[in-house]
């Protein structure tokens, strides 16, 4: 199996295809981490947790590119 890698719709990030699973949804085929599915069936605590935890990586990385363009910017 490929280890390309492949963009999670659910967690927003990229993963090597051996960790994503192909998830048929109501508008179409979409790539999700096995990660975020086994995540999701532990149960509502898990769920929030994980949740949470991507949200804080989401908004690093966020913050992290503000912080670039704003230096990219300054420089010119």
């Amino acid at each position: 199996m490929a280890t390309e890698p492949t963009y999670c719709y659910h967690c927003r990030m990229h993963h090597p295809r051996d960790e994503m699973r192909l998830i048929v949804t109501k508008t179409g085929k979409r790539w999700r981490c096995i990660r975020s599915i086994e995540a999701t069936q532990q149960g509502p605590e898990a769920r929030e947790a994980y949740g949470r935890q991507v949200s804080e990586i989401n908004k690093a990385e966020s913050k992290s590119r503000a912080q670039r363009m704003n230096n990219l910017l300054q420089e010119k």
